[in-house]
């Protein structure tokens, strides 16, 4: 039997005991599954006549206009939170006071305010069109996210090793230039991850455009529950929409870390005609 460093490797005893441990809680696991199914099945959520709705073409069409809207409200979204944190998070770095203090009070200005709160607000003042309902929506997402992107650009930047700064202004580069060629694509690379939680967030944040009869996914679904009386079923089904919706981000994010993080210095190396190869 191996052992380990960190723990005794257990015995027969416990290895028996760990087994029953398992197998309870596997059997508790599948009590509390049932117990939901047939409460569900009492309060007569999982009849036919609530889930008909989601395998008929014409809501199945609507469901998917809904997506394609969401997806649009969040790329829209996305794409102005990812240009609002890059600019007041390397404003937060600048040598001039005012332009720091400024950037300060609006980044902590809207990280503090509550989104929806926010959206609701910035409604009021939107015109009364679709355009109208999506504006305020996308402008709210915009300044939330950007704010707390503004804060991951600026700690990414601020952890590139400073003897890489110190050496960039050794040779005569100017702060802009050492922010563009030395800072920032290194920043890229240490904040990718949370750049890609942050936008799964903002995704997710589009269905509070429902308070505001935004489109999407959210005001469709509110409109076939209040049809159809199947709360429980619409709530499923657009969970599991936003969950593939996610996952699909994720697995973008991911694949532009791959390849954003995946440096090869061999090749860059060889590229490089100044650099001499050691016997």
């Amino acid at each position: 039997m191996s052992s380990t460093v960190l723990y005794d490797a257990p015995g027969p005893k416990a290895q028996a005991r760990h087994r029953l441990f398992g197998i309870l809680t596997i059997i508790g696991v599948i009590a509390v599954l049932a117990l939901i199914v047939w409460k569900l099945w009492a309060e007569d959520q999982l009849t036919a006549e609530k889930w008909e709705v989601f395998y008929t073409p014409r809501f199945i069409s609507l469901l998917a206009e809904g997506m394609l809207q969401t997806l649009w409200i969040a790329v829209l979204s996305i794409a102005g939170a990812l240009v609002f944190g890059l600019v007041f998070g390397t404003a937060k770095l600048s040598d001039h006071a005012p332009v720091r203090w400024v950037a300060w009070v609006v980044v902590e200005f809207f990280r503090a305010v509550p989104l929806l709160l926010l959206i609701i607000f910035i409604w009021f003042y939107a015109f009364e069109t679709q355009l109208g309902t999506i504006a305020p929506l996308v402008i709210g997402l915009i300044l939330y996210n950007g704010s707390v992107l503004a804060e991951t650009f600026r700690a990414g930047i601020n952890a590139v090793p400073r003897g890489q700064v110190e050496a960039a202004y050794a040779i005569g580069l100017r702060k802009s230039a050492v922010m563009r060629i030395v800072q920032l694509p290194q920043a890229i690379k240490i904040m990718t991850p949370a750049i890609i939680s942050q936008c799964v967030v903002a995704l997710k944040d589009t269905s509070l455009g429902y308070y505001i009869l935004a489109p999407g996914l959210t005001t469709i679904g509110r409109d076939i529950w209040r049809t159809f009386d199947n709360r429980l079923a619409t709530a499923l089904v657009l969970a599991l929409l936003y969950i593939v919706l996610n996952l699909l981000l994720t697995a973008l994010g991911r694949w532009a870390e791959k390849h954003i993080t995946g440096a090869r210095p061999a090749q860059s190396l060889q590229k490089n005609p100044g650099v001499a190869e050691k016997p």
